[in-house]
């Protein structure tokens, strides 16, 4: 008797493609990929046209510079990627663009950004922890929770690299528990987008 083939298991990338493309993944990147490349070009366009015809951009940033304290302008931009990222971080960007050591100035909210999406996530365990607290954040953040859970870590990547709040991405993963060191990981890839958006807007400001 001569025993029946079994048939071959797909390598773990096809089940993962086929899964993401089932569940709506890589149209929702699509999505946001051209959402967020809108605001972008609109900000540097902006930007350009404020700098060349309404008021040097280089004399409101040097104002700050010099009528602020760092630490204090990098204290609100902690605040701000610590709750929601009320505060688009391009503005702080800039600003360390115009500063006495804009590399130092630029790691710093690159490193302020990924503290704040850590605070975050603990909020977001916390706030689990909470009953009616929870089920009003699974009503209001509904969609991104459903999401988180379907998509996991690749959600926090698409969340660290474009322009969604990187603070909304790590409530929904703490609210779900997704797990920290994963998080942490995936959280690395907010540096590169301010690589990328430190690279545009010194170009912009120059």
């Amino acid at each position: 008797m001569t025993q029946k083939n079994k048939p071959n298991k797909k390598p773990r990338w096809k089940l993962l493609h086929q899964y993401y493309s089932y569940t709506g993944f890589y149209s929702f990147v699509g999505k946001s990929l051209i959402k967020a490349a809108l605001p972008i070009i609109l900000f540097i366009i902006a930007l350009i046209c404020v700098h060349f015809f309404v008021i040097d951009i280089n004399d409101i940033l040097t104002y700050v510079t010099d009528n602020f304290h760092p630490i204090g302008v990098l204290a609100v931009f902690f605040a701000s990627e610590s709750i929601l990222g009320l505060i688009p971080p391009e503005i702080f960007i800039a600003w360390s663009g115009k500063s006495a050591h804009p590399n130092l100035y630029l790691t710093a909210i690159a490193f302020l950004s990924y503290f704040g999406g850590i605070v975050s996530y603990f909020a977001g365990r916390g706030i689990a922890s909470i009953p009616s607290v929870f089920v009003y954040l699974e009503v209001k953040m509904a969609k991104h929770i459903k999401n988180m859970r379907k998509w996991g870590g690749f959600l926090i990547v698409v969340g660290a690299l474009l322009p969604i709040p990187f603070a909304i991405s790590s409530i929904a993963a703490g609210v779900i528990k997704f797990p920290f060191k994963s998080y942490l990981l995936f959280g690395l890839l907010r540096f590169v987008r301010f690589l990328l958006y430190g690279i545009m807007i010194f170009g912009a400001l120059n």
